[in-house]
């Protein structure tokens, strides 16, 4: 017996990044090209050659998360249960069934991250060794898992639905995504929040340098640009995105607004781990034709890309190439955007940024250039690539994410005017 697909739909999102706490105001930043980038502030950074970073501004998450104890919550926990707080609200999820926070809500939570609460897991590392285990905090051994965000966010809105994490390094929001339609399509629920949250930190930044990931020269031309001809790395960020997804049964029962539909995706990986460009390239062309196999559309349909490129150098490369495979000849005609020239690399909560930046493009009709990108790679597949928007009807579109470490996934995201045909 083949299983029941109902058609997914977007009716909202929850947004933390550093150009602005909701989907307008990151959408007219991307627009604009402004730069979230800024002096680090939340954290020493001796040792690092990072001047600049995608940080959420003073504010934080903890202004959307009032009347309750935050104890529970390292930050990031509090990134997601703040987005969930806030895509609640947009979608009018909250408010059709009921505001009461004792209540159960019938929706669940998927979230990607690629770290979750690394620096929780190195405090409490350092305070057993230092101290000696009796000395650790009990909140933060609760927080020492991956799953610990998704748990604790669901526990403070009462999402008493499915609850997963996805861990797929800088891929795991847009795989979360994915994963949360497949559910969806197959009757496992009718409501689920989805997206990705990533907190930024010494001690991730500190493994990146060392690594060789982060920008080499992060004043130089190029440093954290995506496509740049003289990239040299990347610049990390942080933040969260949740989406609320529902099937359109659903959504219509409740008169929602709907924002777009997902309608494809596929996943693949590149077991050289990123060593072998062309393998990672082959990677991404797979995970496209399977995202648009799963959508019943032809690489022809597409009419605006929304990728993963940060500034890494081979990973930028592959990506590009991959891309290129996949699509032929018509990748060459297509609008591109990239928001991590604005919002620096957010690990796992940069798919959702790259998947709302699309859905956004749709309903304004405009796609954000690429910020800072004045000299792209030459020989680049992308002829409409650079810093400028791109006016004109988006009606499907493909979000594409390479992790450094092999995974590749795609995305297929159609209008809200649009009808899906799987």
């Amino acid at each position: 017996m083949s299983a029941r697909r109902d058609q997914v739909v977007v009716t909202g999102a929850g947004v933390l990044s550093p150009l602005g706490y909701a989907r307008a105001p990151l959408f007219e930043g991307l627009l604009e090209g402004r730069s979230g980038l800024r002096p680090v502030e939340g954290f020493d950074t001796r040792g690092l050659a990072l001047p600049r970073v995608g940080e959420l501004n003073g504010d934080g998450p903890e202004q959307f998360l009032e009347g309750r104890s935050l104890r529970p919550l390292d930050r990031t926990g509090r990134l997601a249960a703040a987005a969930a707080e806030l895509v609640l609200a947009d979608s009018g999820f909250r408010a059709y069934y009921g505001s009461d926070e004792a209540e159960s809500l019938p929706a669940g939570l998927v979230l990607g991250t690629m770290y979750g609460s690394v620096r929780t897991i190195s405090e409490f590392d350092r305070r057993a060794l230092t101290a000696g285990p009796q000395y650790t905090k009990p909140f933060d051994f609760a927080n020492s898992v991956i799953n610990a965000a998704a748990g604790q966010a669901a526990i403070w809105h009462g999402l008493a639905e499915i609850n997963a994490t996805v861990a797929g390094g800088t891929t795991a929001g847009l795989a979360a995504l994915a994963h949360a339609a497949d559910l969806l399509r197959i009757g496992r629920a009718s409501a689920l929040v989805a997206g990705g949250a990533e907190e930024l930190c010494f001690e991730s930044c500190w493994s990146f340098s060392r690594a060789g990931l982060l920008a080499r020269e992060p004043e130089g031309p190029g440093a954290g640009t995506p496509f740049h001809a003289h990239r040299n790395g990347f610049l990390p960020g942080e933040g969260a995105a949740l989406l609320m997804l529902e099937t359109v049964t659903a959504a219509r029962s409740r008169g929602a607004e709907i924002l777009g539909h997902l309608t494809g995706s596929g996943s693949s990986f590149d077991p050289s781990r990123g060593q072998d460009g062309e393998r990672s390239a082959t990677a991404v062309r797979r995970a496209i034709l399977a995202a648009l196999k799963d959508a019943g559309r032809e690489p022809a349909d597409v009419d605006g890309l929304s990728t993963s490129a940060s500034g890494s150098v081979a990973v930028d490369r592959a990506e590009a190439l991959g891309i290129a495979a996949a699509l032929g000849r018509h990748a060459a005609e297509l609008p591109v955007t990239a928001v991590k020239g604005s919002l620096g690399e957010g690990l796992g909560a940069s798919g959702a940024f790259q998947t709302l930046a699309l859905l956004e493009a749709m309903s304004a009709g405009v796609l954000p250039g690429i910020r800072g990108l004045d000299e792209p790679e030459p020989e680049l597949p992308f002829r409409l690539a650079g810093s400028s928007a791109h006016e004109g009807r988006f009606r499907c579109g493909l979000v594409t994410s390479l992790s450094w470490d092999g995974h590749a996934c795609a995305l297929v995201v159609e209008g809200p005017g649009e009808e899906a045909r799987s």
